[in-house]
């Protein structure tokens, strides 16, 4: 009897429990029936982060029911062509030219550079009445432009501002109320790794909808001072550009702007939130206007401390002055620490770049630098920022560079042959005339100035602030040189003319 009694407590403890974890969902009733619960690993459940979207919650089909309405095709067509073509960005085949693309449409190619050109683009409505986001380059030199709704009709567009730095422009078809809008979100509260889709017109297929991730934040591409574009996975392809870039919460967090031309699988676009600082200085004068100081700049890292014995360890180094520039005129110089703006902590020089430039034109920056480790205070009047094209200067970078034979650098330890610089060379690379340097004639391939970009035409001016006038200037240094020490190369790069630091890391060979 109390074996029996004993039994059937023990049957009933075990039922009590099995009913109680199906209950509290710490089982299913399946692993109950089919015998698993012994073995079976705990799963607890996941609950998403503060403020985060869970990604099993994601559902695509839902943010893009909502916003596909608001996405618009664009076709903008032009007279002609200049002889050199158009390219798109990247140095890919231009977006715009179906002959251009990964696919042959199966149409004639017209020779003639003066005949009509059209290309598509893509687009989404931030207003009822008709303003359009899209890229730049998607509207650049159209003389017609033409927006196709997700209805059916297709309406034409005029150009209310652009700004080619960004490749953001906006348009406007009139004359319309109560058009779909695709709300816009904060792409500063973008993280890598979260759930992103892409709705465009690649190819010529319409209100193409792909899904992928953040790949990567802030990615430089063309301008290094301005550029902050948001790497994605999810497939972009020709026609894609101007389109949205969506977050899970179904908000329009970037405009797809560019492809990689070496894969197919690496996407950009431009932060929404660029889009929307501008967007004013667009509606009412058609254009952007920045702050300007006309200094490149770079950041202070810890190899640049040690080899230039800086007595800070953060901030904006300058590299360069552009002669004239309002940092010229404010007496600034290389190897100048810019550590604040208005009493606000630099910590970095795209900081101190994007802070600059949303300043207004004529307006005053206080900065405060450290030269030689005193602090001291400048006062600068800021310019406008010029145009990105009127900012490029010599392209013509290809030119070979004519070797003596001479013997390499005896120590071997940068991996740099360099040789004097004469009149006929200095006016072949046009090299300002008070400069004095040696040219470098070969960077020894898997060397430390290999791996510090340093390249073939280069100008060495200085190494750890020491003037380099000719060839015994720097076979001195060189040798003197010990593994592990860091020299920092002050270098002239004649295809930009541009001053920059290169820090190297002496290795033993």
């Amino acid at each position: 009897m109390r074996r029996l009694t004993f039994v059937t407590l023990a049957l009933t403890a075990v039922v009590a429990f099995l009913v109680g974890a199906i209950f509290a969902g710490g089982l299913t009733p399946a692993s109950v029936l089919t015998g698993t619960v012994k073995n079976a690993p705990a799963r607890p459940a996941l609950r998403p982060a503060s403020g985060a979207v869970s990604t099993s919650l994601v559902n695509f089909a839902d943010v893009v029911e909502r916003i596909n309405p608001a996405v618009v095709n664009i076709d903008a067509t032009t007279r002609g062509r200049d002889n050199r073509g158009r390219r798109g960005r990247m140095g890919a085949p231009d977006p715009q030219d179906p002959f251009e693309g990964p696919f042959d449409f199966g149409m004639p190619r017209n020779h003639d550079q003066n005949a009509p050109h059209r290309g598509a683009g893509s687009g989404f409505i931030i207003d009822a009445d008709g303003s359009i986001l899209t890229n730049n380059h998607v509207i650049d030199r159209a003389e017609r432009i033409t927006v196709k709704l997700s209805d059916g009709r297709s309406l034409r567009a005029r150009v209310i501002g652009a700004d080619p730095d960004t490749d953001i422009a906006l348009i406007k078809v009139d004359g319309q109320t109560g058009l779909p809008v695709a709300p816009l979100g904060d792409s500063s509260s973008l993280r890598m790794g979260e759930w992103v889709c892409a709705i465009g017109n690649p190819l010529g297929y319409e209100h193409t909808v792909t899904v992928g991730v953040v790949s990567f934040l802030g990615r430089k591409l063309f301008d290094i001072s301005l550029d902050n574009y948001i790497q994605t996975d999810a497939a972009i392809n020709f026609g894609n550009s101007g389109g949205p870039l969506i977050n899970a919460r179904g908000e329009v967090i970037g405009i797809n702007a560019a492809i990689s031309s070496r894969a197919s699988s690496i996407g950009f676009a431009v932060p929404i939130n660029g889009a929307t600082a501008i967007m004013p200085q667009l509606r009412a004068r058609g254009r952007v206007s920045r702050g300007y100081i006309g200094v490149a700049l770079k950041d202070v890292d810890a190899d640049l401390e040690r080899s230039l014995g800086l007595a800070v360890n953060h901030g904006a180094l300058v590299q360069d002055i552009t002669d004239g520039s309002p940092a010229d005129r404010a007496g600034l110089r290389p190897y100048d620490v810019i550590v604040s703006l208005d009493d606000h902590s630099v910590s970095n020089d795209d900081q101190l770049i994007r802070e600059i430039a949303a300043r207004t034109p004529g307006s005053a920056a206080h900065l405060r630098l450290v030269r030689d480790g005193h602090e001291q205070s400048v006062t600068v009047k800021l310019a406008e920022r010029p145009p990105r094209d009127a900012a490029d200067r010599k392209t013509d970078v290809s030119a070979p560079v004519p070797v003596a034979p001479r013997k390499a650098d005896p120590d071997g330890l940068l991996g740099l042959t360099v040789r004097d610089v004469d009149r006929a060379t200095a006016d072949r690379l046009e090299l300002p005339r008070t400069m004095k340097g040696v040219l470098v004639t070969r960077v020894e391939p898997m060397s430390a100035s290999f791996d510090a970009e340093l390249q073939r035409g280069n100008v060495v001016l200085e190494i750890n602030r020491e003037r380099v006038e000719s060839v015994a200037d720097f076979r001195r240094i060189a040798r003197a040189a010990q593994p592990g020490d860091l020299l920092t190369l002050y270098i002239y790069e004649p295809d930009v003319a541009q001053r920059k630091l290169k820090t190297i890391r002496v290795e033993d060979r």
